[in-house]
């Protein structure tokens, strides 16, 4: 448990898709809360939409910051949670899992909006980091053509124009999170703190 009562603080890990979150939230070792997860469904009328009457999942309001904000608060401060699966290629929920923190002092979630629900996780006191992955473009656009085509996640000319829309918009991204306190991380750094924060060792995020 955290000096401040807490079961464990959450680092929230945002950056453009196909930036690695999700690898490297692995590779800390650490709990993973997937904010993917908390997408709307694809009937949802709240989904925006672009010209062509098309869902535009890369606006921040095709997703429920207040619930993924309500799991983060509550993972940290019970310890567990019964979080959704979201399947991406059916556009809905399917199902859930139980996510525990056992004996981490900090658990990482990770998402492209993470940068949304900076500021409430602050205020509610249960804030250790805020970190934005920073690869090249070209690198994102590769990992994540290769990651969404593995996963059959929609069709290939969709994921090929989706791919051209994020290249374009990457730098955007990233200083959309920076606007809100994240601090700008290659992977390897963004490592480094994760461990750093994982043995207690970390300051906690101002």
């Amino acid at each position: 448990m955290t000096s401040s009562g807490l079961r464990a603080k959450v680092v929230l890990l945002a950056g453009p898709s196909g930036s690695g979150k999700s690898t490297l939230a692995v590779r800390a070792g650490l709990p993973v809360l997937r904010l993917d997860d908390f997408y709307r469904e694809g009937g949802d009328p709240l989904l925006p939409r672009d010209a062509a009457g098309r869902v535009d999942w890369d606006l921040p309001t095709s997703w429920h910051a207040d619930d993924a904000l309500a799991a983060v608060i509550e993972l940290a401060r019970a310890g567990t949670i019964h979080a959704p699966h979201y399947e991406l290629g059916a556009d809905r929920r399917v199902g859930g899992y139980q996510l525990d923190v056992g004996d981490a002092p900090v658990f990482v979630a990770e998402g492209l909006f993470a940068d949304q629900i900076v500021a409430g996780a602050k205020a509610a006191g249960v804030l250790a980091d805020a970190l934005v992955l920073t690869p090249s473009a070209s690198r994102t656009f590769t990992r994540r053509l290769v990651r969404d085509v593995a996963e059959s996640r929609k069709s290939l000319p969709i994921l090929v124009r989706r791919g051209i829309r994020l290249w374009r918009d990457h730098a955007s991204v990233v200083k959309r999170c920076v606007a809100v306190g994240m601090r700008p991380s290659s992977p390897a750094q963004a490592l480094a703190i994760l461990t750093e924060l994982a043995v207690g060792q970390g300051s906690a995020a101002k």
